[in-house]
């Protein structure tokens, strides 16, 4: 039966998801260049309206519809039909189109995500294509795979609370293709690219902090202790790697600074995603303590590799969700969730969350390089030189961020 208090804490949670968009338009968009900032805000708006469409006609169905072979949704739920008031397969407390609404947010931020690697350089109307072709061709086989009754989550039984393998090492994973095909920015290593507006990294870092309690609280889909527990861990996890990104940034650069405190914020909430309902506050507090170094580690190591990712999309994003995934099997305990980890007694959960990473990480960037590469072959990733020069906002919205 539908519980008034379920209903309305989802209701919540799924515009508090929503806010994350907007949050990682402002957090991206304040590290870009001034000339860029339209062009970045743009590519995570706009996902707010494409995947909308998608997700109603279709997506929603591949993703979330009847089990066909483990590996996808039938097409039941077409355009909706049948998602109605009343409770479905996945939430027995909530209205049906309610948990669709919800997951739908998860959709539209996952590929806005990725817009971090290829900042400042990709065509708009690629980006579009681009947005139709990676939420149905990964996006939605991957979230069934795990959350819809597919082979990960069914069968081999690994753990994702809320979004770790299917959000977050898809997009890293992702991210990593797009910034070797897309390829560098026109002044990578040439000269420094500071960020423009670190203000608005900031403001969007806490908006992300804000709505991430509506991911992962709201990814209990009732209004109990698992969802203030996954409340809780979340706030422990994020402050924890704030403060070790801090530390180790100290030791290597000499300073602590604005732009380390809110990526070691949004590293922490990564991290900490997949294990949120399944693992004790002090089990988050060392996945966090982890997390901060860690990924500041990964994004250093950029520099070191040679690709141009530049808004820290792989390190943050596909470094912590890996972690954290991993994390799952290290930390889970019955108390919480009915599951044991490796400290709390049982090593069982290790191998399905090892193979879990994997196929994310080899499904996302295989798949995604095949459709850089046709869009490249179609349509073209990138700007001239010369609208690189100008910006995007000129060159591809005709319109300014500042008039000053």
């Amino acid at each position: 039966m539908i519980d008034k208090g379920d209903t309305a804490w989802i209701l919540i949670s799924t515009a508090l998801v929503m806010l994350m968009t907007p949050g990682l338009a402002l957090f991206y968009g304040g590290m870009v260049r001034s000339k860029n900032i339209l062009g970045t805000v743009m590519q995570s708006f706009v996902s707010l309206a494409v995947v909308t469409v998608i997700w109603v006609l279709y997506g929603y169905s591949l993703a979330f519809g009847p089990d066909k072979w483990s590996l996808i949704g039938g097409l039941d739920y077409i355009g909706l039909k049948g998602v109605g008031m009343d409770p479905g397969p996945f939430a027995a407390t909530i209205p049906h189109i309610l948990f669709m609404a919800f997951q739908l947010m998860f959709a539209i931020i996952t590929p806005a995500l990725i817009t971090g690697a290829f900042a400042e350089r990709f065509r708009f109307r690629t980006y579009l294509v681009f947005l139709v072709l990676w939420v149905t061709i990964v996006y939605c086989p991957l979230a069934h795979w795990v959350w819809g009754g597919g082979w990960i989550g069914a069968k081999l039984g690994a753990l994702d609370f809320a979004g770790g393998l299917v959000v977050h090492i898809s997009s890293g994973a992702s991210a990593l293709a797009a910034a070797i095909i897309v390829g560098k920015r026109k002044d990578y290593g040439v000269k420094a690219i500071p960020p423009h507006n670190l203000v608005l990294t900031l403001l969007g870092a806490a908006l992300l902090w804000f709505g991430w309690y509506g991911f992962n609280a709201g990814s209990a889909l009732v209004a109990n202790g698992l969802a203030a527990t996954a409340f809780v861990t979340t706030h422990i996890a994020t402050a924890a790697a704030i403060l070790t990104w801090m530390f180790a940034e100290w030791i290597h650069q000499h300073k602590p600074t604005a732009l380390g405190a809110a990526s070691g914020a949004v590293a922490g909430l990564v991290a900490i995603t997949p294990a949120a309902g399944f693992v004790t506050p002090f089990g988050a507090l060392i996945i966090g303590l982890i997390a901060g170094v860690v990924c500041y580690v990964a994004v250093n190591l950029k520099s070191v590799l040679g690709y141009d990712d530049s808004l820290d999309a792989v390190g943050v994003h596909g470094v912590g969700g890996t972690w954290g995934a991993i994390a799952t099997g290290l930390f889970a305990c019955a108390a919480i969730n009915g599951k044991t980890g490796l400290f709390y007694g049982s090593a069982s959960l290790l191998s399905p969350q090892l193979i879990s990473v994997i196929t994310a990480w080899a499904f996302s960037f295989v798949v995604t390089i095949i459709i850089l590469k046709v869009l490249d072959a179609t349509m073209g990733l990138r700007v001239t030189e010369e609208e690189e020069n100008i910006g995007l906002d000129l060159s591809e919205h005709g319109e300014r961020a500042y008039s000053l």
